[in-house]
């Protein structure tokens, strides 16, 4: 710890010997790039130049797939967790393990082959690594979230196949605001699981140079009320033949208690959260550069919910002899994290247009409760750092080149760490090329990364150097249309949990099992993309491929172990392959009022070579939506409709296709420029059971039910 508290203390202090003599004040510290619409009263947030993850691309959506969700969208669409934030998105589902922890699936890919970053740069939480963990990122106090493919993905991480995420926040302030202080506040009310959150920041000018930032949020919410039934129509079965046999045998309360969970609806237990964060960042804004220091607090309490049959008990031999088995209470896990971050940019001369370093240093800690007894803690200290040469524009060609560092030393104590402590060290080379020509844009990326394992509990050191490449081009027929093909080779040194597991994982309840004598995972993929936009038309269409080899993944066995079902991590060669379609028209202008129609379209095809379907792949989803919009008011309602996910991986249940109907409208009651926006909305109006394919709990804890929700959002 002190050595990587060094590190960041070093950093700050290079910045600081950075910018000492550069000039004064400029309010403005990064080109613009296409922002897509903004709160037409938040001029502080509107009219500055976002830092996006690749900012020296200024029209990155030419070669990447880039969704975003900002504004009014994220205010109404923030839910507890990042993932489930983000699924009205095209091509992105969520892990919706509970209320308190859901990671974005993108194109079927989830964990290691997702990014999820701040800013640039990783979360530094343990997230990644299973879907139980939350991801320690706040919603409802982020300006924008974005999600990225194609070749500017790997600048972030060779790993992430299926792209990356990145929550942009406030914390270190990127402009001056011309006025005595900036505050932006967010209230909400969910009624699904008397959900009560709210959020604000505040941007103060100390000098003409120097910017202050505090933030901070609360979220408090009950069990989750569920439309129906909260088992799957087969985990009923289960339970009702359970039942039948050992009212059979004479045992009446324990078939009580199995019919009691078979007919278990309304709300689903253990699934309440209560989570809070605050933090504060100061920076520096000059003529030559900027650099700032930001720290943050983030706490979460949330309940995992229970797979029917896998009970967690302890107890001794004898003492079951005595009396049966020592059952444990309810698993809740409590999270904390302690992050201190840097970013800094300095402006150059000559060939390099800028130098900039990012930095980020957390202290993460997990602890599993069974009930009120600690049951196994988990830390991870880790570091992620960045520095990126900037490469000015001539005729056309640009780019950018840097290294990459990240360290973690993860520990799990307990009498059920399945994971032995381990440190990983990674250090990667990148570079970013754009040449653009007349109609014609092509762009290159290259990584490399070295990366080592080990654990010394079990004696196993690992190394793995891995190579990726990716090129795209497109053709720019006009302002409107463009054309164009995304490829890439990349390569993925296996995560020490594929590597180390073996052991009850008691939040997942599942025995995970992993294998160290994984080989670097590798990845063939490409996509083609067509891209339509005018003033009141935009369509887009995307297909992509990938196919790998010694593809890492859990796979259920259909074994036992502990009375927990057996989970092992394999190698093996398998396809994905899907679409992606977006469009939306202004179909009529009248009273004031644009009235547009919008879609969405995904789907994913992903197989094991020889094995069968991966499991968690969602299936067909469709989206349709209309929408009346004025300076002031806005009306949507929106139909989103899922297909029935038939393929299923070996001891994989059936997730039934389901339909939800959802309405909201939001009112600017003092005017368009004075910073105050209602927002009511309805999910699920007609209060289904949905279950999310991608999910590791679908068939225990299904989706909210009907939910009405109130927001508030003040900006001034």
């Amino acid at each position: 710890m002190r050595s990587t508290l060094l590190l960041v203390s070093s950093s700050l202090s290079l910045g600081t010997a950075l910018l000492a003599p550069l000039p004064a004040l400029a309010q403005q510290t990064a080109s613009p790039v296409e922002a897509g619409d903004e709160d037409e009263g938040d001029d502080f947030h509107r009219n500055r130049g976002i830092i996006v993850t690749a900012p020296f691309v200024r029209d990155l959506s030419i070669l990447a797939g880039t969704s975003e969700l900002s504004g009014d969208d994220l205010s109404r669409e923030a839910r507890s967790q990042i993932g489930d934030s983000l699924t009205k998105l095209p091509g992105v589902s969520a892990t919706s393990f509970s209320p308190g922890a859901s990671r974005p699936v993108l194109r079927g890919f989830q964990g290691e082959r997702i990014r999820v970053l701040t800013d640039g740069i990783g979360t530094i939480d343990v997230s990644n690594t299973s879907p139980d963990h939350g991801v320690t990122v706040e919603p409802i106090i982020l300006d924008r979230i974005e999600v990225l493919r194609g070749p500017a993905v790997l600048l972030f991480g060779g790993q992430a196949v299926g792209g990356a995420v990145n929550a942009i926040d406030k914390r270190i302030p990127r402009e001056v605001p011309e006025e005595p202080f900036h505050l932006d506040a967010l209230a909400t009310y969910g009624s699904a699981a008397d959900e009560r959150s709210f959020g604000a920041s505040l941007d103060v000018p100390l000098t003409s140079k120097l910017v202050l930032h505090l933030d901070g949020s609360y979220r408090k919410s009950n069990d989750m009320r569920v439309g129906g039934f909260v088992l799957s129509p087969g985990l009923r079965a289960e339970q009702l033949e359970e039942a039948a046999e050992e009212r059979a045998e004479g045992n009446i309360e324990e078939a009580q208690e199995a019919e009691e969970l078979a007919g278990l609806r309304g709300r689903i237990p253990n699934t309440g959260t209560e989570t809070y964060s605050f933090g504060g960042g100061l920076a520096y804004i000059g003529e030559g550069g900027s650099f700032g220091v930001s720290g943050s607090y983030y706490n979460s309490l949330y309940g995992v919910p229970e797979r029917p049959g896998a009970g967690h008990h302890h107890g001794e031999e004898g003492e079951e002899e005595a009396g049966g088995e020592e059952e444990e209470g309810p698993v809740t896990i409590g999270l904390d994290q302690i992050k201190v971050d840097f970013r800094g940019e300095v402006f150059l001369p000559g060939f390099f247009e800028a130098l900039r370093l990012r930095a980020s240093y957390a202290d993460f800690k997990q602890t599993e409760f069974e009930g009120d007894e600690v049951g196994t803690v988990f830390t991870n200290e880790g570091i992620e750092s960045r520095l990126e040469l900037v490469q000015r524009e001539r005729g056309g060609w640009r780019g950018a080149s840097g290294v990459q560092y990240v360290h973690r030393d993860f520990s799990a104590v307990g009498a059920e760490a399945f994971v032995p402590p381990n440190v990983t060290d990674q250090i990667g080379f990148f570079t970013l090329q754009e040449i653009r020509s007349g109609s014609f844009e092509v762009e290159g990326a290259a990584r490399y990364d070295k990366v080592n394992v080990k654990s010394q509990v079990l004696g196993v050191e690992r190394d793995f150097n891995s190579y990726s490449f990716a090129l795209g081009a497109a053709y720019i027929a006009n302002d409107q249309l463009r054309i164009g093909v995304n490829l890439n080779r990349a390569q993925r040194a296996p995560a020490a949990e594929e590597l180390f597991s073996n052991g009850p994982h008691i939040a997942t309840q599942a025995f995970e099992i992993g294998n160290p004598d994984f080989t670097t995972e590798k990845s063939w993929g490409g996509e083609a993309y067509i891209r339509w936009s005018t003033p009141d038309v935009r369509l887009a269409l995307t297909g992509f491929y990938n196919s790998f080899d010694d593809f890492i993944i859990d796979v259920p066995t259909g074994l036992e172990e502990d009375d927990l079902p057996v989970f092992q991590f394999i190698q093996n060669d398998a396809k994905y392959y899907g679409l992606e379609a977006e469009a939306s028209v202004i179909f009529a202008r009248a009273g004031g009022f644009r009235f547009s129609a919008d879609g969405v379209a995904d789907y994913v095809h992903a197989s094991l070579d020889g094995l069968g379907p991966v499991p968690r792949i969602p299936p067909l989803r469709l989206l349709g939506g209309l929408e009346a919009q004025s300076d002031t008011v806005s009306l949507r309602a929106e139909v989103e409709w899922f297909d029935d996910q038939q393929r299923n991986a070996n001891f994989e249940t059936e997730t039934d296709g389901f339909t939800l109907v959802n309405a909201s409208a939001s009112w600017k009651p003092f005017g368009a420029s004075r910073g105050v926006t209602l927002i009511a909305s309805a999910n699920n109006i007609f209060d289904v059971v949905g279950r999310r394919a991608a999910s590791f709990t679908k068939d225990f804890a299904p989706l909210a039910g009907r939910d009405f929700r109130i927001s508030a959002k003040f900006s001034f």
